[in-house]
């Protein structure tokens, strides 16, 4: 991965967004001292990084932004294993786009990269580490995240197309260098 003072603004970028969407314009239910719930759009950023800049870009985001994220607005204690799914909410997306191997993905495409991403991520990790760590129930966990996926993959998959349409955004590294 070629790192170029306008890649790194770029992830950077991402980071910021990510951050601000997750830990303070997001909607937060908890269970007992811990988070079970978390409504918002934190994940578009780093979602967004892996298609358009590559798996690698949307692993780098989605971890950075968890770590500096939990760093300056801690929610519970610190668990690396959200970091993993993190790092994971961009690289998925990122490999599955390249499989498709065009240059300008299609709406379903995109949709099939993101929902891929997200069900592994949100609907299956995420419930299972709240689970195992601190026994948030896992049908409750799952359910739920069904529920608020079944709302974000749509909104992000538009918003992924508009935004790449918008600024004639390709696969990396064809537009962002």
């Amino acid at each position: 991965m070629k790192m170029s003072t306008k890649r790194i603004t770029y992830m950077a970028m991402f980071v910021v967004l990510n951050i601000i969407l997750t830990r303070i314009a997001s909607i937060r239910i908890a269970f007992g001292t811990v988070e079970a719930i978390r409504i918002g759009f934190g994940g578009f950023p780093v979602i967004l990084a892996g298609i358009t800049m590559g798996p690698a870009a949307g692993g780098i985001v989605g971890a950075v932004g968890d770590l500096v994220g939990y760093w300056i607005n801690p929610a519970g204690p610190y668990m690396p294993h959200f970091t993993l799914t993190a790092a994971l909410t961009g690289m998925i997306p990122g490999f599955m786009i390249r499989l498709f191997n065009s240059k300008q993905p299609t709406i379903w495409q995109l949709a099939i990269a993101i929902a891929t991403g997200q069900i592994i991520t949100s609907v299956l990790l995420v419930p299972y580490f709240l689970y195992k760590l601190f026994g948030i129930p896992l049908v409750y966990k799952i359910v739920t995240s069904c529920i608020v996926q079944a709302f974000n993959i749509p909104i992000y998959t538009i918003f992924a197309r508009l935004i790449m349409k918008r600024f004639s955004i390709g696969l990396a590294p064809q537009k962002i260098n």
